[in-house]
């Protein structure tokens, strides 16, 4: 029974997770059930791109191994090698979902599409067999259209309307929703769209990313306005937004902002920038606890991050286990680190340091 100082929540679901290969995976994929999430939907921009059915399955049996009591939930990459038959055949193997990157607007999508239209096929194949469509709902920059990463998401919303009245029956996530434009929207469309928002989008504005690496994601948090939609929305209840955390690891070396170097000749050979991800899978629940209480949501948190978007997605919990929070101030680790004998693979995670008001029981 919930009390001003416990919470109960049943069998909380994460509809938006990175958890990488190799050693990363190894680290952050066993502190999915520490952060209180029972049902992860697994994105599948891996290196390579999840493409096939037979990719999935195979990257489902890896991370069933490192965290067995996680019902991981697998989608695919849009690209060329998408088929209707291969629709079918995913959604014979559990396969639930596949999501389109445009091309260069996030991490690993150098392969994104260009044009929704020449899918139009695998779609109708998806709204045939109940398969999701996640879109990372941006554009990419082009001075020649005025697109930067500020308005890419708002510039993306009439592909969305298009798609939407295109498909009626096919239902259609916008992936991490940052804006007070994209909230509307989602709200104004029929009930066969729905919205994952991140618990970071909660928290940050422009101004909290701005040179600051730790906190940087894309899409990149917006403005005042847009937090306080997003905080209204998940005030409001409204049954088509839920948790999509969009944690997304990066080695530490990877978010700190590096210099420019200089070549042979002594010209300036621009760095990448630091990575673009926020690692938030190990204190999730109680992260979700602390931010919807912050603005006065509590009341809605089952429904955020579980009851909200199992019903969009109609995936049923693995098993029917429910997570007690407890209040009780929790200072976040300032990394997560695991020795593999070659190396170490160490992540920061969002609001390291700092103090959460909520942890599990």
């Amino acid at each position: 029974m919930n009390s001003s100082d416990h919470i109960r929540v049943e069998s909380p679901a994460d509809f938006h997770c990175h958890l990488r290969q190799g050693d990363m995976a190894s680290l952050v994929t066993p502190l999915v059930p520490a952060g209180g999430v029972e049902t992860c939907l697994v994105m599948p921009n891996t290196q390579p791109p999840i493409t096939s059915t037979d990719m999935a399955v195979n990257y489902r049996s890896q991370l069933e191994s490192l965290a067995p009591e996680v019902q991981f939930v697998m989608t695919l990459y849009l690209s060329p090698a998408l088929t209707p038959e291969e629709i079918h055949k995913a959604a014979e193997n559990g396969v639930t979902g596949v999501k389109s990157y445009p091309r260069g607007v996030t991490t690993n999508s150098d392969g994104g599409i260009e044009s929704y239209d020449v899918y139009y096929p695998v779609f109708q194949a998806m709204q045939d067999t109940g398969m999701v469509l996640n879109l990372h709902g941006e554009v990419p920059s082009d001075e020649a259209t005025g697109v930067t990463i500020l308005n890419a998401e708002q510039r993306f919303l009439p592909q969305l309307d298009k798609l939407a009245h295109s498909f009626p029956n096919l239902r259609i996530v916008v992936e991490h929703a940052t804006t007070k434009a994209a909230v509307e929207k989602v709200k104004s469309l029929p009930s066969n769209v729905g919205c994952s928002i991140t618990p970071h989008h909660l928290e940050l504005i422009v101004d909290d990313w701005a040179g600051q690496g730790f906190n940087y994601c894309k899409p990149v948090a917006k403005y005042w306005e847009d937090r306080a939609a997003l905080r209204d929305v998940i005030r409001e209840g409204h049954p088509r937004f839920f948790l999509g955390s969009d944690s997304a690891p990066h080695p530490r070396a990877n978010k700190i902002n590096k210099a420019p170097r200089l070549d042979e000749h002594l010209e300036a050979v621009p760095a990448c920038a630091c990575a673009a991800g926020l690692f938030t899978s190990a204190i999730l629940i109680p992260l979700c606890a602390h931010l919807l209480e912050s603005f006065g949501a509590l009341d809605k948190l089952e429904g955020f991050v579980s009851k909200n978007g199992r019903a969009f997605y109609n995936i049923a919990p693995k098993t029917d286990k429910a997570v007690t929070l407890v209040k009780q101030d929790t200072t976040v680790p300032v990394e997560y680190t695991k020795s593999n004998g070659e190396g170490d693979s160490v992540v920061v995670p969002f609001m390291a340091g700092k103090t959460i008001k909520w942890q599990l029981l």
